[in-house]
């Protein structure tokens, strides 16, 4: 499988979806169907026709096949305007634009978007994510290690993040949380923290709707995690990377996220063994301290 890189600057990404509300409209316009009438055929409301042509709203790939569909555009104008849409529907935020507004804002979307989930799946190869972690270790992870870091009210941001925790309260929501052994044993923080880290997530483990699962060093996968991904529901997948967060709403790129995040929970400790892990490392970790 060949993969394509995506153009995710700013401004490029403004001009293609101005482009795909265009080139919907006027694809439209040349079949001479009515907003009211293209609505009925794509069984959308006329509003949500409106909004897409005007581009106050952005439409799926799906919506856009149903519309191209009922237009019967040719193929070759449809696999057109398909890569237009896909590649409107990725967002790229960097994190000094979230550091501009204020980190605690980025744990209030977060918190935002978790609550309008019922299934939440987080792959993690190299460190725990927020919604697992201690006070400190947050501190620890939320504060400036290298030149070109932004500035952060860390106080504040952490404090977002541990009040993000409550949703896991929430036994109408299940979250799924793999991580590599790297991932728990990787020395973010002192030996002490790191203890307390990994006793807390043992413990978050024991909830009805947390489920944890650990992929040893000693299994073979076949798969590479190259980065850190959530999926919510079926709707949008989030990446991460060194410099900004992906967003991904194309439903292929869905479900490969979903197959993934399938596969490799395959080959990790569940339920007791992964308490059991994430306890050991917990005692190896105390034993360090001096």
């Amino acid at each position: 499988m060949q993969y394509r890189s995506v153009p995710i600057e700013p401004e490029k990404q403004a001009r293609e979806r101005r482009a795909l509300a265009e080139a919907l409209r006027g694809l439209r316009r040349a079949s001479g169907l009515s907003g009211e009438r293209l609505a009925l055929r794509c069984n959308m409301s006329q509003t949500k026709i409106s909004r897409i042509e005007t581009g106050r709203a952005l439409p799926t790939v799906l919506d856009v096949e149903r519309i191209l569909k009922a237009l019967a555009v040719p193929n070759e104008v449809a696999e057109e305007i398909l890569g237009l849409a896909r590649r409107a529907n990725v967002d790229y935020v960097s994190w000094r634009a979230h550091a501009r507004v204020g980190l605690y804002h980025k744990q209030a979307e977060l918190k935002a978007l978790e609550s309008s989930a019922r299934v939440i799946r987080h792959f993690l190869p190299a460190i725990p994510t927020g919604l697992l972690h201690v006070p400190e270790y947050a501190t620890e992870t939320l504060s400036p290690t290298v030149a070109g870091d932004p500035r952060r009210d860390v106080a504040r941001a952490v404090q977002a993040r541990m009040d993000r925790q409550a949703i896991l309260e929430d036994v109408s929501r299940s979250f799924w949380f793999l991580m590599t052994e790297q991932a728990v044993r990787w020395r973010r923080a002192s030996a002490e923290t790191m203890a307390a880290q990994c006793a807390h997530m043992a413990e978050v483990n024991g909830k009805s709707n947390v489920e944890i699962g650990i992929i040893p060093e000693v299994a073979q996968v076949p798969g590479t995690p190259m980065n850190i991904f959530v999926v919510y529901d079926d709707r949008l997948v989030t990446v991460e990377l060194f410099s900004g967060e992906v967003v991904l709403r194309d439903p292929r790129d869905i479900a490969q996220h979903l197959n993934l995040f399938d596969l490799f929970w395959s080959h990790a400790l569940t339920g007791g063994d992964a308490s059991t892990f994430l306890e050991e490392a917990a005692s190896r970790f105390m034993r360090q301290r001096n």
